[in-house]
């Protein structure tokens, strides 16, 4: 064997050739230590595809076996469905599972039946998503960018509950056609037009009775928390902002729970302005948020995307307050039905019809005597 040295190989080549022809190492390494020979190491190794390997014949009871027990279990992994269930469509697909600690889209085969969607992973005999059709509220496709920069079609499924999943398929337009004329065979039919709602990788259910979210986002939250030695230190960290018409809170991804909240009548005011955050983060845009407590005014501080729009959206929400709390002030006469406020009312009568309160006429009495 002559050795060839080819300057224009790349790595792809490299491999190729290992893979096609096969590598053999065979070594035997002494290290010594001012000539005691201390530790031996005996190296055999064979590195080849498959097919070379079996060529050589290396490894074939291993592949023999892992094949036989394949064929014998392969049946068993097929999905079961339901009495009377008939399958209408089979495509291969993702969904995006965010249970827990794990994210990621993982991979099997659509079925769409007669009577609902899921994904089936057959390696594990697995259902990772499952809905009945009569579920499904909407269907919109929308493109994202993956993490490549190239944009992906990603099917947004929306069920009764507001709740979004995200699905991918090979194809797509196939896919959300087909789910659409299966519900509509059903007598079902689907909403048209809907508006998206921001996909939740976690299910929201912190919300109380009554809660609705008027607005959120991704956002950087500067917490505060214990250290060693009764030092208290403040870190950003990454979660969820939601303003609510009860509340503004923070949802902390991490620790998965509401690491910030606040009534929203106790908001006092809200400003974006331009500083450093830390160290490294130089004239940065911050979001601060003064509310009222017990022990007086805090601040608290986020920082992100759409600041602007979450200032505005927080002034709203502090004026509408506002102008709720002065209403509240506003009384009627009760004799004419005059509008007044309710510390002059009841401090001096009415200005226009002269009502005057049993509680004001026995202070004048008793004042005249």
């Amino acid at each position: 064997m002559e050795p060839i040295r080819d300057t224009h190989a790349t790595l792809v080549d490299l491999l190729d050739r290992i893979l096609d022809k096969g590598l053999v190492i065979n070594a035997d390494i002494i290290i010594s230590v001012a000539g005691i020979p201390l530790i031996g190491v005996n190296l055999r190794a064979a590195l080849a595809g498959m097919e070379t390997m079996l060529k050589y014949g290396v490894m074939q009871a291993w592949d023999e076996r892992t094949r036989a027990w394949e064929r014998e279990h392969r049946g068993k992994k097929e999905l079961s469905l339901t009495q009377g269930e008939e399958v209408i469509l089979k495509m291969f697909g993702s969904y995006y599972y965010s249970e827990g600690i794990y994210t990621a889209w993982r991979s099997g085969y659509f079925y769409l039946t007669d009577k609902r969607l899921l994904l089936h992973r057959q390696d594990f005999n697995e259902v990772m998503f499952e809905i009945p059709l009569e579920e499904i509220k909407s269907l919109v496709i929308k493109e994202e960018r993956h993490f490549t920069k190239e944009g992906k079609e990603v099917l947004y499924l929306i069920d009764r509950t507001d709740r979004v999943s995200r699905l991918h398929a090979a194809e797509m337009s196939h896919l959300k056609d087909a789910i659409e004329k299966t519900i509509k065979a059903k007598g079902l039919f689907l909403e048209e037009n809907p508006i998206l709602p921001e996909f939740e990788e976690k299910l929201i259910g912190f919300l109380m009775e009554g809660e609705k979210i008027t607005h959120r986002g991704k956002i950087w939250h500067l917490m505060t928390t214990p250290a060693p030695g009764g030092v208290v230190s403040s870190t950003w960290r990454p979660g969820r902002l939601y303003l609510t018409n009860k509340r503004l809170c923070w949802w902390y991804d991490f620790d998965r729970k509401v690491a910030f909240e606040v009534l929203i009548d106790k908001i006092a005011a809200s400003m974006v302005e331009i500083r450093d955050l830390s160290a490294m983060l130089k004239r940065k845009k911050a979001l601060d948020v003064i509310y009222e407590t017990s022990q007086g005014k805090k601040v608290a501080c986020f920082s992100g995307k759409s600041l602007g729009e979450w200032e505005k959206a927080l002034n709203r929400t502090i004026s509408r307050q506002g102008a709720t709390a002065a209403e509240s002030e506003i009384e009627i006469c009760p004799q004419c039905g005059q509008k007044a406020p309710t510390k002059e009312l009841l401090e001096k009568g009415c200005s226009k019809c002269g009502w005057v309160s049993p509680k004001l006429k026995k202070k004048l009495a008793q004042a005249a005597k």
